[in-house]
């Protein structure tokens, strides 16, 4: 039964670990987006449209995580390989 424990673990990892990467992730391109911004105002729109998709696409990988972990939170596939190891 400790494959419940480390899935446990695994699942906290990948969620606490996607997030934090995420996080740091939006937080640097959201100061690049910034300093670039003040450098040169008339391309303000242009860099704002691409920071925007590239938050939609980082934060899609940090919840394809999330589930991916949830998943395997909620219905292990390894469970059932336990239970037909012979006794």
């Amino acid at each position: 039964m400790e494959v419940i424990s480390f899935v446990a673990l695994a699942a906290g990892l990948i969620i606490g670990l996607g997030a934090f990467g995420a996080c740091l992730g939006i937080g640097i391109m959201g100061s690049k987006y910034l300093e670039s911004a003040a450098r040169q105002p008339e391309l303000m729109g242009e860099l704002q449209t691409k920071m925007f998709l590239l938050v939609g696409l980082i934060d899609a990988s940090f919840i394809i995580g999330t589930g991916v972990a949830l998943w395997f939170a909620t219905a292990n596939p390894f469970l059932a390989q336990i239970a037909n190891l012979p006794k």
